[in-house]
């Protein structure tokens, strides 16, 4: 049952940190469009939250992104506190990942591969007709 309630905290959390990702004023976090919260992990105990932040603009960003999301760690544990109602909020810490660079690369190589089969087979496509 705790798996439960930790995975259903970790949502939770996710959804409250990218909506107040845009009420931040600190300038590393400013362009908060082009992050994203990826994914949170609770711990089981729900004391500790370790929170991944990727970047459409590459890891360096992400990894400023960190910074500006530890000094704002104060912010925002009071709002999950009182969007939550916990007596005792978890202790956040924030992690640069890179997924969204990856995906991104990943999917640059399928465009590549990809055209010269569909090519290839539209050719084979008009030839039967």
């Amino acid at each position: 049952m705790a798996s439960i309630k930790s995975g259903r905290m970790s949502e939770d959390i996710r959804r409250i940190i990218s909506g107040k990702m845009r009420d931040l004023k600190d300038p590393r976090i400013k362009g908060g469009d082009m992050l994203t919260v990826v994914r949170c992990d609770v711990a089981r105990d729900g004391s500790f939250c370790r929170v991944y932040i990727s970047s459409f603009e590459g890891y360096e960003r992400a990894k400023e992104a960190v910074k500006g999301f530890d000094s704002a760690k104060g912010f925002l544990k009071r709002e999950i506190s009182n969007v939550l109602g916990l007596r005792k909020c978890p202790e956040l810490s924030f992690v640069a990942d890179d997924s969204i660079e990856h995906s991104a690369q990943i999917n640059k190589l399928l465009k590549e591969a990809l055209p010269q089969t569909e090519e290839d087979s539209g050719d084979e496509e008009n030839g039967e007709e």
